[in-house]
């Protein structure tokens, strides 16, 4: 694009940044310190350790009063670090996330993020952009302007020197334009309203909304044992405060308040790992949708591909030429094909292939008459539908009349150039046997014009064939290894291509697609009925020939055969198709702004291995998400009965609040830092697709979590038992039973690391945050039963050689328990499998994850 005016000068754009800021609307900011802390005392656990304190102060123990607010402040602390932690993450999303201008600095075209556009600074716009600042028009062809985010008007406005103003946030849906900018961020009229943005809150996704429901459930119930259990407790010992202080011990071992922070931790953290491969997650849901996906729908030109063209064949006059192995000057007889497949494409191209067609002519013919850098851009003629190619009508002030050139698909030139059948049969048999080579394949065409008012349609032109040319894009490095990752894992890919036939069938095959022999062309998917469709799609890899507006279609087709879809795109019409997929997933690198902005996920560098990679990324959260809760659960199990049990049957107390806070300092990072962590299992990739609806709560992974907890439950009250039973003290009981919880509590880590291998197998996968956690916990046990003070406090007497040595013994037996479950968990779900016993099915679409 040319442009009259060069901009602003680097200087002057940065003189004017820090003058009047950054492009950028009101945005919610990060929770402060003091907010952190405010949502930490709302939660019913800092409430119930503030009603401990509050009935040991009229117990008269201060010291364990103020070793509780000690921990509040420990509380407190973790709560902070996780919240900077995450915090920290989607910042870094955001920054990813920004979208970009195309403006001119010292006359020269760049890139850059939106938020440093500038007064004075000239917009180079293009079908697909998002306007980023209030602007007014320069020059252009053909704009139009939706505002309906504005206006409320569905019908697009057309801009030019009579109607120039552009505002922020409208976007351009035809044509190219230059634009000056009068205003940016909250002095555009978009910035009024977006004032008011910073009070608006996201909705809570699926899983969060069924762990709240579970959380609910859980504190009614702990509301209602810990009031029947302080009720027994005073009632048969005569002693209330200490019965308020038992049921508030069994509420907050019952209450799981570490699932909400699991959620909030592993999905933050989640979107960050999936953008250091490249992917942006513009809303959590989709994170939650990857590990489900069973079909990928994806462009194959700059996805599957390089999108790094070049002219590799050109035919001609009955005549080939290989330009790769071209030494010399170019034949005359393809001096004309290159011509007017340049002057059939724009000056300054964007466009892969129209950019190979400039090299190669400038490569071949600089320099030569067949440059026409003077020549005046009258009128073009869109690609269509209905016709897959383009014109650009020329003026020459040398030349009577117009110049027309034309290119697009084979057949689409050959209609236009109405040949007879034979020289037909015979283009199209060359463009059949190039595309079979892998080569995009482009017909060329010329026409003269000496009337004076341009007809409506390219097929009033009296075009002559001129030739084809073929483009080479090569298959990204990692594509065929990835697909049949994809295939390992139950997931399908669909390759879509507006290419000729012949040349998708042979990308289909260089990148290790199934069902090679099988495709659909747009002309075919047109004429279906909506059955036909379903029943196509079900055994089709390949459609070729597509136009945008029929992704639409397919993805709804693939839904209503009860596929998961994810579906790539990158211009303004793939919009609507990217929408109604469950994962919408846009180009970064050269797609629309407003693909961007519909879309769930983001490609920053185009490539499919990179859904790949997140989808595996997905698939991982999903399963740590999953093994984090199962160890929530069986952490709880003896908790709860170490807390009950002894009441029930008149014993002494075997836990106190102080040793509850205690055993959450491991379980709230373990199950929100060290799970998180965690590496994927080896065949993560080899297994189907979860169901779409699958729950956290799974029945298989409760029903471990369960066992694996009442096996612990059953040791630490055999040794808690046991102890009291041979003599021991109520402190010397309840600090064996103590340390071997703790003990048992790390090696259940370790155990539910891997749920499908044994504990053997995943030590040797690193994972540093488990260690720091294990250690950490390690070392302050042997603090508080080292120090005197701090054993007073917890309620703990010495701990001896032979002790140690039976906690020990008791917690390698529990891990052994441990992993014999799984083991027999294991072979009892592979027995079902072998059986046949059909899983859950899919049944028809499901709800789009936005």
């Amino acid at each position: 694009m040319v442009v009259a005016n060069p901009g602003l000068s680097d200087e002057e754009a940065a003189e004017r940044l820090a003058r009047e800021g950054y492009n950028e609307l009101p945005s919610a900011t990060r929770r402060g310190l003091l907010a952190v802390a405010a949502g930490v005392a709302s939660e019913p656990m800092f409430l119930l350790l503030i009603g401990c304190g509050v009935v040991y102060l009229l117990l008269g123990d201060r010291g364990e009063a103020l070793m509780l607010l000690g921990f509040v402040f420990v509380v407190v602390g973790i709560s902070i670090a996780q919240e900077g932690k995450t915090g920290r993450a989607l910042e870094a999303l955001r920054d990813l996330s920004a979208s970009r201008a195309m403006v001119f600095r010292g006359g020269e075209p760049r890139r850059i993020a939106a938020r440093e556009v500038v007064a004075g600074d000239v917009l180079a716009l293009a079908e697909g952009d998002r306007v980023t600042a209030d602007a007014t028009w320069l020059s252009g062809r053909n704009v139009s302007i939706d505002e309906s985010l504005l206006t409320g008007e569905s019908m697009p406005v057309r801009k030019d020197g009579d109607t120039p103003l552009l505002y922020s946030g409208t976007l351009v849906v035809q044509g190219t334009c230059t634009a000056r900018v009068v205003a940016t961020g909250t002095r555009t009229e978009i910035g009024r309203i977006g004032r008011r943005l910073a009070t608006l809150s996201s909705e809570p996704t699926r899983i969060q909304r069924e762990t709240a429901v579970v959380v609910r459930r859980l504190a009614w119930a702990a509301l209602v044992l810990s009031l029947l259990v302080a009720l027994i407790y005073g009632s048969t010992r005569h002693e209330w405060l200490q019965g308020i202080l038992v049921g508030i011990t069994l509420a907050m071992a019952i209450l799981p308040e570490e699932l909400p922070v699991v959620l909030t931790v592993f999905l933050g953290l989640g979107a960050w790992r999936i953008a250091q491969e490249r992917v942006l997650a513009r809303n959590i849901p989709a994170i939650e949708m990857l590990g489900a996906a069973t079909v990928l729908c994806v462009e194959k030109t700059g996805t599957l591909t390089q999108n790094r063209m070049t002219v590799a064949r050109l035919w001609a006059g009955d005549e080939a030429l290989d330009l790769t192995e071209l030494r010399g000057e170019l034949p005359e007889t393809f001096h004309a094909l290159l011509e007017f497949g340049a002057l059939a494409s724009r000056r300054d191209p964007f466009d892969p292939m129209e950019k190979a067609i400039a090299v190669a002519i400038e490569r071949q013919l600089g320099g030569s008459e067949h440059i026409h850098d003077d020549w005046e851009l009258v009128e073009e003629y869109p690609l269509a539908g209905n016709l897959l190619a383009m014109s650009r009508v020329w003026r020459s002030r040398a030349l009577r009349g117009y110049v027309v050139a034309a290119k697009g698909a084979p057949e689409a030139i050959v209609d236009l150039c109405h040949l007879d059948a034979a020289a037909a049969a015979a283009a199209l048999e060359r463009a059949t046997q190039m595309a079979g080579q892998g080569l995009r394949v482009l017909g060329v065409a010329q026409a003269r014009f000496d009337e004076a008012e341009l007809p409506p349609i390219q097929h009033d032109f009296e075009f002559e064939f001129l030739g084809l040319v073929g483009l080479e894009d090569p298959l990204r490095d990692g594509v065929r290894g990835a697909i049949a990752e994809s295939l390992a894992a139950g997931v399908r890919v669909v390759m879509i291509t507006g290419d000729y036939p012949a040349t998708a069938r042979a990308i289909a095959r260089q990148a290790g697609l199934r069902h090679c022999d099988a495709l659909v062309t747009g002309t075919q998917l047109a004429s279906m009925d909506e059955a036909e469709l379903r029943r196509s799609v079900s055994g089709v890899d390949i459609f070729c020939r597509m136009v945008p507006e029929q992704k639409l279609r397919l993805v709804e087709a693939l839904k209503e055969n009860g596929e998961i879809v994810a579906m790539t795109g990158d211009g303004v019409n793939d919009a609507p198709a990217l929408k109604a997929a469950h994962i919408g997933i846009a180009m970064g690198g050269r797609g629309t702004d407003v693909a961007r902005e519909t879309a769930s996920l983001v490609l920053l560098d185009d490539d499919f291995s990179s859904i790949v990679k997140a989808v595996r990324l997905g698939r991982r959260i999903f399963e740590n998400l999953r093994k984090a809760i199962t160890f929530v659960i069986a952490a709880h199990v003896p908790i709860v009965g170490m807390s009950l049990i002894p009441v029930l049957l008149g014993w002494p107390l075997a836990l106190l609040p102080v040793h509850i806070l205690f055993l959450q300092l491991i379980i709230d990072p373990a199950c929100s830092v060290a799970f998180e962590a965690e590496p994927e299992e080896a065949d993560i990739m080899r297994h189907p697709p979860r169901p779409p609806g699958s729950s956290l709560f799974a029945r298989r992974n409760v029903w471990l979590g369960l066992l694996q907890g009442v096996v612990l439950l059953a040791i630490v009250f055999t040794i808690y038992a046991a102890s009291l039973h041979l003599g021991e003290n109520a402190k010397a009981a309840r600090t064996l039973a103590f340390v071997t919880m703790i003990a048992s509590s790390l090696g259940l880590i370790l155990s539910d690391r891997s749920l499908s291998r044994g504990i053997v197998t995943r030590l040797r996968s690193p994972n540093a945050a488990l260690w720091w956690i294990a250690g950490g916990a390690t070392a302050l046990l042997v603090l508080v039963l080292d120090v005197a003070q701090l054993r007073a406090l917890f309620g703990f007497a010495p701990l001896h050689a032979p002790q140690v040595v039976v906690a020990i013994s008791a917690s390698l037996a529990s891990v052994a328990a441990f992993e014999i479950i799984k083991y027999g968990m294991r072979c009892r779900y592979a027995r079902r499998s072998a059986d046949g016993t059909p899983r859950r099915r899919r049944t028809g679409p499901r709800e789009r994850s936005s």
